[in-house]
């Protein structure tokens, strides 16, 4: 009996190659299924935190009188409260809030007024300009750590790479950028304390956020590299006279690159959420800086806003990363076989 994925394969049948495309249906289920994933994951998000900041002690009503100077008296409250719809209950507020959300409108800001989507795309660029810079950092020190390690391992150069992957995975991101910004900015003066004045800003936040994830990876990178040379068609195409570089090039790195690749998917998805830690630390003017002064004033739409972003970007990213491997794992697999 024929599975569904078989249906939808080449077939040879007496020399004659026979494509069976899958039917409308069953793309019309697997498109409705993924979407209703889709949906599930960030309606159960949103809920979630939704329900977190309601718990959360304190009246943001009362923190808004604050914020504007105003005795918080019982009736400015009240007033505040019916403004800011806070009156009403729980689920009409969450719905009337996804039903919003659904059509573009993410609310307005309690603490000043404007519109959450305005405000986030104001903070954007920071973080999106952080998220690229630290992809590439990453990307290249795992590259690089990851093959040499494998191809070298059981060496001392294996052995001091493990160490530091060890160390840097160990370290919390505050104290490597606490140290960093002693060291670069306080003693040496090499790098501003904190805040943008260029895109040499970058270099420590960069630095900071991508080294334990570049051990990571890096380490994934060697188990894999260490896998494939174990193989029988690396073996052989050793047999055959290929010389190292050209058995790396063509197949150990494809195969052993294939489950890091996925790693930076999910990487770059969650940098694009905000680097909240690291944004703090060096006052950088993104999302996860925004997404805590909007957190300690117990401004719930903005909450909702920076969480539903942080979301959608992270499924999106996962999901194109997912796509980009169904294609091309199959073509990568049969590059490798020809070698054999």
């Amino acid at each position: 009996m024929r599975s569904r994925g078989e249906d939808s394969r080449d077939m040879v049948e007496g020399g004659t190659q026979v494509t069976i495309a899958p039917s409308l249906s069953a793309a019309v289920g697997f498109l409705f299924r993924r979407l209703f994933r889709f949906t599930s994951v960030l309606l159960g998000i949103a809920l979630i935190t939704f329900s977190l900041l309601d718990l959360a002690p304190g009246d943001p009503a009362e923190l808004v009188l604050l914020a504007r100077t105003e005795s918080p008296t019982p009736e400015k409250i009240e007033a505040v409260r019916k403004d800011l719809g806070l009156d009403v209950p729980f689920f009409s507020r969450f719905t009337n809030w996804a039903f919003s959300a659904l059509k573009g409108d993410l609310g307005r800001s309690f603490r000043t007024g404007d519109a959450v989507a305005r405000e986030i795309s104001a903070r954007l660029p920071v973080t999106l300009t952080l998220a690229a810079l630290t992809m590439v950092f990453v990307m290249v020190i795992s590259t690089v750590t990851g093959l040499v390690s494998g191809l070298m391992h059981g060496g001392a150069l294996d052995r001091g790479m493990r160490a530091w992957a060890v160390l840097s995975i160990s370290m919390p991101d505050f104290v490597l950028g606490i140290s960093l910004i002693f060291l670069f900015s306080l003693k040496i003066e090499l790098f501003p304390v904190v805040g943008l004045s260029g895109m040499h800003s970058y270099a420590l936040p960069v630095f900071t956020l991508g080294l334990s994830i570049a051990a990571v990876h890096g380490q994934v990178l060697r188990a894999g590299v260490m896998e494939v040379l174990n193989t029988d068609y690396v073996r052989f195409a050793y047999a055959k006279g290929l010389g190292p570089w050209a058995v790396i090039r063509r197949h150990v790195a494809k195969n052993a690159l294939l489950p890091v690749v996925i790693l930076w998917g999910m990487s770059l998805g969650h940098l694009l959420g905000g680097a909240v830690i690291v944004e703090n630390v060096f006052s950088l003017p993104g999302v996860g800086t925004l997404l805590v002064e909007s957190a300690l004033q117990r401004d719930i739409p903005m909450v909702q806003g920076i969480v539903l972003f942080t979301a959608l970007s992270f499924v999106i990213v996962n999901r194109l990363v997912d796509a980009i491997m169904r294609f091309f794992v199959p073509s990568l697999i049969s590059q490798s076989g020809e070698g054999r």
